[in-house]
């Protein structure tokens, strides 16, 4: 049991939820400092990042599934435990019921607006891996997946919604868009090839690493329009912003059309190191902000 729940963790890239994880946890703090002028309780972290955790296990283990006799035609990705028949399909299926479980348990266990709004995240969780079969705006599609990730620290942390958790949304969604679209281009020519929809497969490399760095500029700006429109955050924030920015600047400069060499790097270093040190500035100023009180 311990060796199929290691090939299954490692199927889902179970260390990747660090991208989204961090929002949450912004989007909880902020939203306790904003609407209750408190930070969360420890109950509402435990229950925050087990609801995260089950979201991810449920997205990522459906996609394999849905996407099993795609990844067996892939070079990249045949040789992925379920098409490598290192795992069972039912096994895959006995893992996404227990995650469902455990992010039923954390949203009931948060309070009652998770509960009632879990029917949307399922179903972006659900149909974000069908989208790449008819549009190549599957990258905002996943994008808005994980975006949910900050609304749900929000909510789970307060119970409310206000209009800073949807610039928070906004800025996650096109940053997870944009570096979608550069891990896109690995596989331009096999989807194209396939039918398959991607920004890379439909405008080409070129356009998609351009469209790429559009919506990081959108994400940016969504960043800096949350400090401005936040009185809670302050300098140490923009800080973080700014290095946010630096960090996206980088990523795009070690990817070109004719050298992607660099895909991992910047699809896995750097878009981790960004969301980590979102949430440093982002809690060092909120921190800030409590002990001025």
């Amino acid at each position: 049991m311990v060796k199929k729940l290691k090939i299954i963790l490692e199927m889902i890239k179970f260390e990747h939820t660090l991208f989204a994880l961090p929002f949450a946890y912004i989007g909880a703090i902020l939203g306790s400092v904003v609407e209750e002028g408190t930070f969360p309780t420890l109950s509402e972290w435990v229950w925050i990042t087990l609801a995260m955790v089950g979201a991810r296990n449920i997205a990522m283990s459906l996609n394999r599934v849905i996407d099993e006799k795609i990844d067996q035609k892939n070079p990249r990705t045949s040789m992925r435990a379920i098409p490598a028949k290192l795992i069972s399909k039912t096994e895959v299926y006995i893992f996404i019921a227990l995650s469902f479980i455990l992010l039923l348990v954390s949203c009931y266990m948060l309070n009652w607006l998770c509960v009632q709004l879990l029917p949307i995240a399922a179903l972006f969780l659900i149909i974000y891996s069908f989208t790449k079969r008819f549009t190549f705006l599957c990258h905002i599609v996943l994008g808005i997946t994980d975006g949910i990730a900050p609304l749900g620290g929000w909510v789970g942390a307060t119970g409310t919604l206000s209009w800073p958790a949807f610039i928070l949304f906004i800025g996650v969604t096109f940053w997870i868009a944009g570096f979608d679209v550069i891990y896109a281009t690995q596989d331009a020519e096999f989807d194209k090839k396939r039918g398959l929809y991607s920004i890379p497969s439909y405008f080409g490399i070129p356009r998609a690493l351009m469209i790429s760095r559009c919506f990081h500029v959108i994400t940016f700006i969504a960043y800096l329009s949350l400090g401005w429109i936040t009185p809670e955050l302050g300098w140490i924030y923009f800080i973080g912003v700014i290095v946010s920015g630096g960090l996206m600047i980088y990523e795009h400069s070690i990817i070109s059309p004719n050298n992607l060499s660099k895909v991992n790097v910047a699809f896995f270093n750097m878009n981790g190191i960004l969301s980590v040190a979102m949430f440093i500035f982002s809690l060092g100023d909120l921190l800030l902000w409590k002990f001025s009180q």
